[in-house]
């Protein structure tokens, strides 16, 4: 593997990661360059159909197969892990070039939505002083991450010029950190049948969403089912989650159906029909509009809750931290300030929007210029309290993983709550759709009202050490047996 490197064009060295520092007990090898952006690769070679496998085998061609990673067969927490801890013993051994590599490191990862929120949920939890930056390439179906900062929405070329391309783009893009959020379900457990979020059948959807607490964490409570996660783009619940969980339903069931983005993207809108998205007002009960099923509370200013009135009509509500939702859509797009006390929605100033959408037809307002859905709330953080019996599920999304979610009919003790958690580190090209609150074109009455808002004192409630306690290795990770096909 390591006399490929001699051989190797100059833009390719730029990237190149040599044997000794991906392989334990290797003699360090003699390199007369430095990679100006070494990457480590995780591809889900699931994920695209066949462009998922082809792209695996363009990348382990033009670099060192031991630096690009198949998700079907390691996953990226024991990768990293392992690559950090060769990284200090090779810095403890005096190795500048790892030292360097650490430094200059990028991470790639292609897959769809889930995919990538389970790479960044990985990265978070290794809680490093530097951590690496992520691109992603767009090899779902929605990708709304990729678009988000600049990577595109359509499934990428697997070609050697296609992959050489990408490459050079990840080398000049620019870091850009996003809020993470830190979502916790709680409920009584019930005297009949179950309200896990991920029933046994379903394990592969959404599984890196919620992770249930064991009997000895501190979290548990006697009585009751917990259970934590994290998302970097989007909460949703309603209809549209509905859609996404017939669309994964019918894709588990029908594999061979799914080799297309575009013929996915053609079944997901024959779905939103079938599934009655477009005539709700007829097909979908008014008992499972948003107002009849759960009681929304937001926050924000810290220690200050208040209700959030959602209009009865709406059947649909999304909690969004990026400007991108159902496959490149801006539900929020940009408030007339003078109007009311809201803001252009900025990806790190620690707030979610919260929109609303009627029906399919409501959504399709997106499309048009100025288009939104119904402007909500901005928050720092939200809470989801269930009625009791007003039905006996819901549905709901994170990051474009859906799930079938019961809801017990005996009493109101189910609560869902998002909360701010930290930050990670994107790569975007100069195509990026996302903003900062900190670029110098965001208006200074924005920029302001944010630091108004940071200067808060954090408040103490009960909910305080499980935000703080999120960990995301353990959240994120797949058990052995789960086939990541089922994963966007």
């Amino acid at each position: 593997m390591g006399d490929c490197s001699s051989q190797m064009s100059q833009p390719l060295k730029d990237f190149y990661i040599p044997d000794h520092i991906l392989i334990p007990d290797l003699e360090p090898e003699e390199v007369s360059y430095t990679p100006t952006c070494p990457v480590i690769v995780f591809i889900n070679s699931k994920s695209g159909g066949q462009l998922g496998g082809d792209l695996l085998k363009t990348y382990r061609k033009l670099l060192n197969r031991v630096q690009v990673y198949d998700l079907g067969e390691e996953a990226p927490d024991k990768v990293l892990q392992r690559l950090y801890g060769y990284f200090e013993k090779l810095k403890s051994d005096g190795d500048t070039l790892a030292a360097e590599i650490q430094k200059r490191l990028r991470l790639i990862v292609a897959g769809g939505d889930g995919t990538a929120s389970w790479l960044l949920g990985v990265v978070s939890d290794l809680k490093l002083a530097q951590p690496p930056p992520v691109a992603t390439v767009p090899l779902g179906t929605g990708n709304n991450l990729p678009f988000s900062f600049g990577w595109g929405k359509k499934n990428p070329g697997t070609d050697r010029q296609s992959v050489e391309y990408f490459l050079d783009q990840v080398m000049k893009a620019t870091e850009m950190q996003i809020d993470s959020w830190h979502i916790i379900m709680r409920m009584r457990a019930p005297k009949e049948g179950t309200c896990d979020p991920v029933a046994p059948l379903e394990l592969p959807h959404a599984l890196h969403a919620f992770h249930r607490v064991s009997t000895s964490d501190s979290l548990n409570v006697e009585g009751y089912h917990t259970f934590r996660g994290g998302f970097w783009n989007y909460f949703s619940m309603g209809m549209d989650a509905q859609v996404s969980y017939a669309f994964h339903t019918e894709r588990k069931q029908h594999p061979e159906k799914f080799k297309n983005q575009l013929v996915n993207q053609g079944t997901y809108a024959k779905l939103g029909w079938t599934q009655g998205w477009f005539f709700a007002s007829l097909s979908h009960s008014s008992s499972r509009n948003i107002a009849q099923v759960a009681k929304l509370k937001i926050m924000k200013r810290p220690g200050h809750w208040e209700e959030l009135c959602v209009p009865r009509s709406i059947r649909s509500i999304v909690c969004l931290n990026l400007p991108s939702f159902s496959g490149g859509l801006n539900p929020w797009g940009t408030p007339n300030q003078r109007k009311r006390d809201l803001t252009a929605p900025y990806v790190d100033d620690g707030l979610l929007e919260v929109v609303g959408f009627r029906d399919a037809w409501h959504g399709l307002v997106l499309l048009a210029p100025n288009g939104h859905g119904t402007r909500l709330a901005q928050a720092h953080r939200i809470r989801f309290e269930f009625h009791r019996g007003a039905a006996d599920h819901t549905y709901m999304r994170i990051d474009g993983e859906p799930w079938k979610q019961p809801l017990p009919m005996d009493d109101d003790t189910v609560v869902v709550e998002i909360s701010h958690l930290g930050q990670v580190n994107m790569l975007a090209t100069n195509h990026c759709r996302s903003k900062s609150i900190h670029d110098p074109s965001t208006p200074l009455s924005a920029s302001s009202q944010h630091d108004d808002e940071d200067s808060c004192g954090e408040s103490e409630d009960e909910w305080e050490g499980e935000r703080r306690k999120f960990g995301a290795a353990e959240t994120f990770k797949f058990p052995e047996e789960i086939d990541i096909a089922n994963l966007s």
